[in-house]
């Protein structure tokens, strides 16, 4: 044979039995500068040849896996203990055909936040033009905190659960806090000074997603009063498959699209587009950007969401019942319990998005076991979806974490509803979570109404005594109803406790209340 021939064949073979081999490789999340959960098994996972033996050790521990048919293969390593944050960082090595080392590992607290907007918003606005925190150039100038690391899921929208996803962990500092989700550092800032632990973030949001997008096609199937949201799914999926240029003029009234309560319906003539391109869609945002996610070790999850919903009145009436199924299904698929899930109830705007059947339905899953709400009613912005002030969110949330998850007794909530007693003219509202003292914060309480039996309400003059308010009104002889902060934006809202912590929106009736512009 020519010696070129040979030269070439030789290279050939090579190159083929390079491209036949598939390389060891982990998800995303399993890279360098990751935190690890302490405290619990680790899952570590990835892809390889079928049938591939893969080893992955972590300091002096080490499990084997073989991979299946399809390629996958997983691993649980046993639990580490987190040394605190002077303990040296360590490496995780994955070994199959060829091997992987991952450099500066923490053993630590991880947590996961998702949501929408709010929880995407990042610490400056130079990233993104509706984001930046108060303050900014002050705190990004002070993020010196290597053992507070962040990984920002890169947003991905899919028809069917991904296994695979892209981001990368970044170590906190002045250079890279900037593209943190705000509330997700803040969160981070505060804890890591409460439990002196090095903090793992995983940041999976999404603008303007609505809670149906963050569910499994199972979970929603398995609820008649949610599968309706993946009827319109699978019906717009359908007409879209049909005929990809079809417009929405042309669609029969099965084909609904989501419109979320605080936008105007798409005028005739717009293109319906790809379902799974739109975030008001379910299970698009579970499939692209969760479901990748999962078994990665946790200790608790965060979430700020709620400006979007779709379904009109329906749909606000079935949200809390939404929220509280999305909660139960992560759960089961995580299998580590009942873990803190930590909600932030949005606060005030005069937008329809936030009005106060919102926060009503989002107290719901208080039902559900190691379940908080971080109520930040004093920080919301008139005309601003977004607001600003940031800080009191991750230290509202800080405080629910530490409660919940690391049990420490103190004070997570603000002046919370318990009772109404009605003593001829004066109704008397008595509070618990009150820290032994109910606050007017700022001047007169502010906010309070009383209805009587006509159901409507009138201004009342309200005084604090001990752990209740009491509220009278010359224009309610026999009151029978009480609400407080009941508004989309209950500006100088001021009923607090005296660890500075507001009282949550809240009404003692049931009765019919519209909101202009909801669609039935």
């Amino acid at each position: 044979m020519p010696k070129t021939l040979a030269l070439s064949t030789a290279i050939s073979l090579l190159l083929l039995g390079a491209a036949a081999r598939a390389d060891v490789h982990p998800n995303a999340l399993f890279s360098d500068h990751a935190v690890l959960q302490q405290a619990m098994d680790i899952p570590v996972w990835g892809t390889a040849d079928p049938g591939e033996s893969v080893t992955v050790t972590l300091n002096k521990d080490s499990q084997t896996a073989t991979a299946d048919n399809d390629g996958k293969w997983l691993v649980r390593l046993p639990a580490q203990k987190a040394a605190g944050l002077d303990a040296p960082a360590t490496t995780l090595t994955i070994k199959g055909k060829n091997e992987i080392t991952i450099n500066d590992v923490l053993i630590g607290e991880v947590w996961l936040a998702s949501g929408q907007s709010n929880m995407e918003f990042t610490v400056s606005k130079k990233v993104k033009s509706f984001a930046g925190m108060l303050n900014e150039d002050e705190v990004i100038a002070k993020a010196d905190f290597p053992k507070i690391r962040m990984f920002t899921v890169k947003q991905a929208k899919s028809r069917t659960p991904l296994t695979t996803l892209s981001g990368a962990w970044e170590v906190c500092s002045p250079k890279t806090v900037p593209a943190f989700s705000a509330v997700g550092y803040l969160f981070a800032r505060d804890l890591q000074r409460d439990i002196h632990q090095p903090v793992g973030i995983i940041n999976t949001s999404y603008g303007a997603a609505t809670a149906e997008a963050w569910a499994s096609r199972e979970a929603l199937a398995a609820d008649p009063r949610l599968k309706r949201y993946l009827d319109t799914f699978d019906s717009n999926l359908a007409a879209f498959d049909k005929n990809p240029q079809v417009t929405l003029g042309e669609l029969p009234p099965e084909f609904p699209k989501p419109t979320p309560i605080n936008k105007k319906r798409q005028p005739p003539t717009a293109r319906l587009g790809n379902p799974v391109n739109d975030q008001h869609e379910a299970t698009v945002l579970f499939n692209g950007q969760l479901n990748p996610i999962i078994p990665y070790a946790i200790k608790g999850a965060i979430w700020y969401q709620g400006e979007s919903l779709t379904g009109g009145k329906t749909g606000l009436n079935t949200f809390g019942h939404l929220t509280s199924a999305l909660i139960t299904d992560w759960r089961t698929r995580w299998h580590e319990g009942d873990f803190p899930f930590l909600i932030v109830q949005i606060p005030g705007q005069q937008d329809i998005s936030n009005n106060p059947l919102v926060r009503e339905q989002q107290n719901q899953v208080l039902q559900l076991k190691n379940t908080g709400i971080a109520c930040i009613i004093d920080t919301g912005e008139a005309k601003n979806v977004h607001p600003k002030n940031k800080e009191p969110v991750g230290e509202r949330l800080d405080r629910l974490a530490l409660a919940l998850a690391y049990g420490q007794k103190i004070e997570t909530s603000g002046p919370v509803f318990d009772s109404l007693t009605i003593d001829g003219n004066k109704a008397i509202v008595k509070f618990t979570h009150t820290d032994g003292q109910l606050v007017a914060k700022g001047g007169p309480l502010k906010w309070f109404q009383v209805a009587g039996a006509d159901q409507k309400f009138h201004d009342a003059v309200a005084e604090i005594n001990g752990d209740t308010v009491v509220l009278t009104s010359p224009d309610v002889p026999a009151p029978v109803a009480v609400r407080y902060a009941w508004d989309n934006f209950p500006d100088g809202a001021n009923l607090f406790n005296k660890d500075n912590l507001p009282a949550s929106p809240f009404r003692t009736d049931t009765w019919d209340y519209p909101i202009p512009g909801l669609v039935e």
